[in-house]
């Protein structure tokens, strides 16, 4: 099983149709089972095409993509908050498979479309190889924030961890660096959340952002921020990061991380 989780910085990037095209061809090439994608963004004055998906819904635009290629995957996205006022931003998770039992909830203090510190995750089953499994897209906020401290964010995702009695992974950007002890990082840890790159064979590095991003400005340092965490011990072949300039080429401020599984 292989699975890719990437922070999208979705319309915020430059030549942003050819690198939706790009990931689309990542994707169809690594032919992953489950893709996990944040801030995946749609203009609130496009039209509305089905459901509350628009026409430049960044996740729409990229499954097509894949149809050219020969590769069918189905998503799932539901907006969370505005972001610069005229994206309805949220998370997607797409895959190869059929998704069944589709959620989406909000773990944040707010639930207020119009307030950007909002978090909404979505998720649902999938069945890989006879096995059904539960996966959610995850874009959290950070430990020390006053308004929506991560602390409460994550004791809502570990109700969701403690609650589901089959194999989960919860993918995404968790806005914690996991360098860093005694905050987010380690507190996900503690609530039993097992991070697929410490049980991973074979690993790079780690670090998804190098420097000075939204969200962190004025520190410039190295950060592994885009983790994909699960509930059980797995075995884990390789984790290794992507869209980093060395594998495959750059396409949003945060790199990717791509977890194949035995």
């Amino acid at each position: 099983m292989r699975l890719l989780t990437l922070n999208c910085h979705s319309w915020q990037e430059e030549d942003q149709i050819e690198k939706i095209r790009y990931l689309a061809e990542t994707i169809s090439q690594g032919g992953y089972d489950v893709v996990a994608l944040q801030e995946v963004s749609q203009h609130k004055d496009s039209k509305i095409i089905y459901d509350n998906i628009r026409e430049d819904n960044f996740a729409h635009l990229l499954v097509e993509e894949l149809k050219k290629l020969g590769s069918n995957y189905s998503f799932i996205w539901d907006f969370s908050h505005y972001g610069y006022d005229v994206w309805e931003e949220g998370v997607a998770l797409l895959s190869k498979h059929s998704i069944e039992d589709r959620e989406s909830f909000y773990i944040s203090h707010s639930n207020s479309i119009h307030n950007w510190k909002s978090r909404k995750i979505v998720g649902g089953s999938v069945e890989v190889e006879g096995e059904s499994i539960a996966f959610y897209t995850c874009h959290t906020g950070w430990w020390s924030d006053e308004d929506e401290p991560f602390e409460h964010q994550g004791r809502e995702l570990h109700k969701r961890l403690r609650d589901l009695d089959r194999r989960t992974f919860f993918m995404g950007d968790f806005n914690n660096d996991a360098r860093v002890r005694g905050e987010g990082y380690d507190f996900l840890v503690q609530k039993k959340f097992i991070d697929t790159f410490t049980l991973a064979k074979s690993k790079d590095e780690g670090h998804t952002v190098l420097g000075d991003i939204a969200g962190w400005e004025g520190d410039h340092s190295h950060k592994r921020l885009d983790i994909i965490f699960t509930n059980r011990i797995t075995d884990v072949k390789s984790s290794r990061v992507i869209f980093n300039g060395e594998n495959k080429e750059i396409i949003s401020d945060h790199f990717g991380v791509e977890v194949t599984l035995d």
